[in-house]
C-alpha cells in the first residue's frame, strides 16, 4: 500500500468538480446497485467513505431509507453537509475500521473508490460485517490491480498506471479479506460508464488533481503530463475520451 493521502490537505478542494458524476453515469451506477440489492424497501444504506456526498442523496431516493455517509476527512464531510441533501441523509465522522453505527443496522454498504484507502482492511471488513443486517449486501466499486483498465488519462502520465497497480488491491485479495469476515463474493461485474464528453473537459477535470494518484507523482511528471495533454486537446479538443469502465464487487 502506498502512503496514506490526507484529503484535508489539498484533495478536498477540487473534488466536487473533478469527480462530479453526470446524470447518465449516476443512473447507470444506481441501476447496477439496484440489480444486486435486496428487493425489499426501504433499505438503510451506509455510504462508507462518502467524500463530498456525491452518492448519498441519490441512494436515499433510490432505496427509500435513511443513508448515513461516513467520512474521515473533515473538509470533505463539511462540503457534503453544505450541499443540498434530503433529511434522510446524514453525515458522520468515522472510517471503515471504526464505523459509528450499531450492529446489524444497514441493508446496504457502499464503498465507492474508497476501499483502497483503508489501512487495516481486515478490521474494516469485520466492521462492515458487524453493521450489515442478515441478507444485506456490500458493494465495493474499485479498480482492481488484476483488472486494471486502459484509462485515457494514463497515456499522458506514464507512471500513473504503475502507481495504481500498487495502490489498488487485487479482486482476489478483497474477496479473501471479506471471506475472513464471513462475507462471500456474489458477483464481480463490469459497469460501462460514459466518460466526460470531450478531451478538453477531461483535461479540465484532471487539472483539479482530485485523483489521488497525482499525490504520488512528482511535480515535474505532473507538469509534463499536462503539457502532453494540452497538446492533444489543441489538436482535437472535441474528441471524446475512451469509455471509463468500472468494476463492482458484490458481497453478502
Amino acid at each position: 500500500m502506498l502512503a496514506k493521502i490526507n484529503y484535508d490537505d489539498r484533495q478536498h478542494a477540487g473534488y466536487q468538480e473533478g469527480r462530479r458524476l453526470g446524470p447518465e453515469a449516476l443512473a447507470l451506477w444506481l441501476a447496477a446497485f439496484a440489480e444486486h440489492a435486496p428487493r425489499t424497501r426501504p433499505l438503510a444504506v451506509l455510504d462508507l467513505g462518502s467524500g463530498t456526498g456525491r452518492f448519498a442523496p441519490a441512494l436515499a431516493e433510490a432505496f427509500g431509507g435513511p443513508v448515513c455517509g461516513v467520512e474521515p476527512s473533515a473538509r470533505m464531510r463539511a462540503l457534503a453537509e453544505a450541499a443540498p441533501h434530503p433529511p434522510a441523509v446524514s453525515y458522520r465522522e468515522g472510517c471503515a475500521e471504526r464505523i459509528p453505527l450499531p450492529d446489524a443496522s444497514c441493508d446496504l454498504v457502499l464503498m465507492f473508490l474508497s476501499f483502497h484507502h483503508v489501512e487495516d482492511r481486515g478490521r474494516g471488513a469485520a466492521e462492515i460485517a458487524r453493521v450489515l443486517r442478515p441478507g444485506g449486501r456490500v458493494f465495493i466499486r474499485s479498480t482492481f490491480a488484476d483488472r486494471m483498465p486502459a484509462l485515457e488519462w494514463h497515456r499522458y502520465f506514464p507512471r500513473a498506471r504503475a502507481i495504481e497497480e500498487r495502490m489498488f488491491p487485487s479482486s482476489a485479495e478483497v474477496v479473501r479479506v471479506f471471506a475472513a469476515a464471513g462475507l462471500a463474493c456474489l458477483a464481480l461485474v463490469p459497469v460501462a460508464v460514459p466518460s466526460v464528453p470531450t478531451l478538453a473537459e477531461l483535461a479540465a477535470r484532471l487539472r483539479t488533481r482530485s485523483i489521488s494518484t497525482f499525490e504520488h507523482l512528482t511535480e515535474r511528471e505532473i507538469e509534463e503530463g499536462f503539457a502532453r495533454l494540452a497538446a492533444a486537446v489543441a489538436a482535437d479538443p472535441a474528441r471524446p475520451p475512451a469509455e471509463d469502465p468500472g468494476d463492482l464487487l458484490v458481497l453478502g
